[in-house]
């Protein structure tokens, strides 16, 4: 038990450090659809734009309403809008892969995939 614990803190203490360290810069060009832009870029303009809710909002929604915390997390443009992909990892060790619409936050998919022993 201990060592899930710590496994829990460990990936989401790595998620955090990633977010942070992609806050401070602003990016010039918004074009979205520049295949060598990380997600941290593409991110931060959408929601300096008013496109996208900021991450830390989606996160603290999803994670209360699937009771777990955020493992990987990725942005994704499908049909012409954004999708959050975000897998969270919940105490029982379940992993939910959610697909949410980064301008309001609506829970567009969940995939749920069972614990392996």
């Amino acid at each position: 038990m201990k060592r899930r614990h710590f496994l829990f803190q460990s990936l989401h203490s790595a998620l955090a450090a990633t977010l942070l360290a992609a806050l401070p810069a602003r990016a010039d060009d918004d074009d979205d659809d520049d295949d060598d832009d990380d997600d941290h870029d593409r991110a931060r303009r959408a929601v300096e734009q008013g496109r996208a809710l900021p991450l830390r909002v989606v996160l603290d929604q999803v994670e209360r309403q699937f009771q777990g915390r955020a493992v990987n997390v990725e942005l994704e443009r499908e049909r012409g809008r954004l999708i959050y992909e975000i897998r969270l990892l919940q105490a029982d060790g379940r992993v939910v892969k959610l697909e949410v619409d980064a301008a309001s936050g609506a829970v567009l998919k969940v995939k749920q995939k069972s614990r392996k022993d």
